[in-house]
């Protein structure tokens, strides 16, 4: 190679060549955050000749192409391409080139994936394994009372979105009623109506407690109830408009004898229902006959009416006395009025008294002999 002569010359002048400033470059991966690999040549030969240190790419792989197709892949000249793994971004030159400061070109880094960070759902939130980071998993929940709407897990995608959408809690669940419990009520002597009372009842919203509306259907506490039985509803509304519902019954029962019946010719007037307890019943006569019996009876408080039954007998008069004050006093006894009249039915007087004493035949065993002549 060139004359004798020269080559003392050319290897004078190869030390300097070797100590020409390096370019301007990064250094190889072995500087990278993510590696501090040394620079190690594999063979001690080529320690003169410029080349890079091996490249490892953390969560990467490398592929590397040599000048002119050489065996090693460090070599002055080689173009290295860089792929990040699954779940990984490439942070630099997809491409780094060996140069003759032996460094590469750029300094890469394969760097995790992350997701946008999820929204605090209201009235509840979200755990998660990893952060937001690739492949990470976030769990959503909800505050007691609320129910969780959408999908509960997502997990962050390759592509730094997540599997699905934010769930949020809403308000599904009714607030909780009670109703009281009304025991059977009895109506009070002679009468038909019992004043029935309870505490009216507090409802709960399982969620945020507030309550919106309160609303009863039947009558109030403190109201007088019938006899039979009377349904009672309570409802109540939160502010996501569920209802709680409770119902309750009162039932009022009269205590009843059995019912009575007015003796034949003859009259009865009763008090309050005629048959419940405490009512009285009276009794009297048609004009002519007398009462043998009670004239009045109470139904008691053990269900039977006081006093024996009452019949209307037709009077028995003796006429065969001698004076007319002997026939009177028989009415007397009785507590029987008895008019003997002995005008035509054309006096006006007569028609008058008739009249008048017609209008009590209802109070009154009332007998009236007509014996004038037409």
């Amino acid at each position: 190679m060139g004359s004798p002569a020269l080559r003392p010359a050319l290897l004078l002048l190869l030390p300097l060549l070797l100590q020409v400033p390096p370019s301007r470059g990064f250094p190889g991966s072995g500087d990278s955050p993510l590696e501090d690999d040394e620079v190690v040549y594999s063979d001690a030969k080529y320690k003169d000749i410029p080349w890079c240190s091996p490249i490892k790419v953390k969560y990467g792989d490398v592929y590397c192409r040599a000048p002119q197709g050489g065996y090693y892949k460090t070599t002055l000249g080689t173009r290295c391409d860089i792929r990040c793994q699954k779940g990984y971004e490439l942070q630099g030159s997809p491409q780094v080139i060996c140069q003759s400061n032996k460094r590469w070109s750029d300094k890469v880094i394969c760097k995790q994936k992350r997701c946008p960070t999820l929204a605090m759902p209201v009235n509840g939130g979200f755990k998660c394994v990893d952060g937001a980071y690739f492949n990470s998993q976030c769990e959503y929940y909800c505050s007691p009372g609320y129910t969780l709407k959408g999908e509960q897990t997502v997990r962050c995608l390759d592509n730094k979105a997540w599997s699905g959408q934010p769930a949020t809690c809403v308000d599904l669940e009714p607030p909780r009623i009670k109703c009281p419990s009304v025991k059977e009520r009895v109506a009070e002597p002679n009468k038909l109506t019992v004043r029935v009372s309870w505490e009216t009842p507090e409802g709960r919203d399982t969620a945020d407690g507030i309550l919106t509306d309160v609303i009863l259907k039947g009558p109030p506490p403190g109201s007088h109830f019938p006899e039979g039985d009377h349904k009672i509803q309570y409802t109540v509304y939160d502010r996501a408009e569920n209802k709680g519902t409770c119902k309750f019954r009162v039932k009022v029962r009269v205590r009843r004898c059995g019912k009575l019946h007015a003796p034949e010719n003859g009259y009865m007037k009763c008090s309050s229902d005629g048959d419940n307890y405490g009512a009285v019943c009276e009794f009297s006569c048609v004009g002519g006959f007398e009462l043998q019996g009670s004239s009045a009876r109470v139904c008691q408080s053990n269900l039977a009416w006081s006093g024996t039954e009452p019949t209307c007998t037709a009077m028995n008069v003796n006429v065969g006395v001698r004076t007319a004050a002997a026939l009177l006093d028989q009415f007397y006894e009785k507590r029987r009025l008895f008019i003997v009249s002995t005008p035509t039915a054309r006096n006006l007087l007569y028609r008058l008294q008739l009249g008048m004493l017609q209008a009590v035949a209802a109070n009154s065993t009332l007998f009236l002999q007509h014996s004038g002549t037409g």
